[in-house]
């Protein structure tokens, strides 16, 4: 499971006893509410207790999202080391604090959000963080207003669980305005649901038509074989801390969040891609493992591998919903 670092847990857990945990919990279950219905954080979070609720109850989650995907970046790209980060609609500050668990070199954090209650947050969560979160610019910046966005290059640019507040007519502009500010890797992630993949597809496609790399989760370069009602998403389970549970009214100790999520790349970054990407929860029996794969042809392929084709079933023993696949649908 993804658990958060011990710096931003300490943190969390600090800001939480010097608050009242009745009001965090109303202050969480509105968020909820909001979150469900795609309701702007701009019209949910309007004090620092508001900022603080969605830390505790939403950060671990999405946290959890970004640090998935950053790390499959990290593995596809090893010779990849990022030294400048732009965060942007950087809540709290979610995402650079996943890229540094990623990348501990990074040495420059540049976050940007409309929301003034997040951007102190982000503050006072950072402040035993790594140096390169302490001593982060953070900057108020309306994301509908690609034009204004601070200029120059980062190595790595992240936009997690932004474009899902967007309208539709903002997403591509500033998707392109993200992508021309960004010298490697461009990282868009969103929530799991349908809307929100519909979004990313046609964010992906932009990208595409100006010379981006695509690098993951894809194994190709083609348009996507999944269609309506189904889509392309992932699920990472996290931990849940007591206080995360008692802000989200749960009893597990742990939650699964869903997420959808493309990375793109400078040409020059490009890896070979010679897998295949497991798309579905992998079915297994006693006797077989059933992969739904999407393959380097840009099509969707079901596999069964029985048990009988021992170094196959070895192969995929421990391939889960995500993962990379090195079997092909031939064999």
């Amino acid at each position: 499971m993804s658990a958060l670092p011990a710096e931003l847990e300490n943190a969390l857990r600090t800001l939480a006893d010097s608050a009242n945990r009745r009001v965090l919990a109303d202050a969480s279950a509105g968020l909820s509410q909001g979150y469900r219905e795609n309701i702007a954080s701009s019209s949910t979070v309007t004090s620092a207790t508001d900022a603080l609720a969605y830390a505790m109850s939403r950060m671990p989650a999405t946290f959890a999202a970004a640090r998935y995907v950053l790390e499959e970046i990290a593995e596809l790209l090893p010779d990849f080391q990022p030294a400048t980060v732009l965060d942007a609609a950087s809540g709290p500050g979610t995402a650079s604090w996943a890229a540094l668990d990623s990348w501990p070199g990074i040495e420059e954090v540049l976050a940007l959000d409309h929301n003034p209650h997040f951007l102190e947050a982000g503050r006072l969560l950072s402040l035993d963080g790594p140096e390169a979160l302490r001593s982060a610019r953070r900057l108020a910046g309306d994301l509908r207003d690609p034009g204004r966005l601070p200029d120059g290059q980062r190595d790595l640019t992240i936009l997690s669980y932004g474009l899902t507040e967007l309208s539709a007519a903002d997403v591509l502009p500033l998707v392109e305005a993200l992508w021309q500010r960004t010298s490697g890797v461009l990282v868009l992630v969103e929530p799991g649901r349908p809307h929100d993949y519909r979004r990313l597809m046609q964010a992906r496609d932009h990208l595409l038509q100006l010379g981006a790399a695509l690098i993951a989760p894809c194994p190709h370069a083609r348009e996507c074989p999944l269609r309506e009602p189904d889509w392309c998403h992932f699920s990472v389970r996290l931990p849940r801390s007591r206080d995360h549970r008692l802000l989200k009214s749960g009893t597990l100790g742990f939650e699964d969040e869903k997420f959808s999520y493309i990375a793109v790349a400078r040409p020059e970054h490009e890896p070979a891609r010679e897998w295949q990407r497991i798309i579905k929860p992998v079915e297994r029996t006693k006797f077989s493992t059933r992969l739904s794969l999407c393959c380097r042809d840009g099509k969707e392929h079901n596999l069964e591998i029985l048990k009988r084709d021992k170094p196959r079933f070895r192969q995929v023993s421990r391939l889960e919903w995500g993962d990379r696949a090195p079997v092909t649908p031939e064999g």
